[in-house]
């Protein structure tokens, strides 16, 4: 009975892999790309968050494929654009940062 489970496991292993290798495509690739992207975004965005000022929480944040992080959106003042860009740019995955937040008291 083992040994029947054991050749199932790996049969069923054998078929994954199959379609895995299949699968790398420019569609995989991509996939891969948005979820690396989406992972330094949160990042960026919980490390705004975590300073609790509401002077950050009106800046939006955006990673394109090549981990360059930008920021949009509205601070109080100069000093907050600047904490957001030196949060962002502190930031594993981020390649560099463009910031585009207006400020706007």
């Amino acid at each position: 009975m083992k040994q029947l489970i054991v050749a199932s496991m790996l049969a069923a292993g054998l078929v994954c892999g199959s379609i895995a290798v299949a699968d790398e495509s420019g569609t995989a690739n991509e996939t891969h790309h948005h979820v690396k992207n989406a992972v330094i975004t949160t990042k960026v965005k919980s490390k705004l968050a975590a300073k609790h000022l509401t002077s950050l929480t009106n800046i939006k944040v955006d990673t394109d494929d090549n981990g360059v992080v930008w920021l949009s959106g509205k601070a109080p003042n100069k000093d907050a654009v600047d904490m957001a860009t030196m949060i962002a740019k502190d930031t594993d995955g981020v390649t560099s940062v463009h910031n585009d937040v207006a400020v706007q008291p």
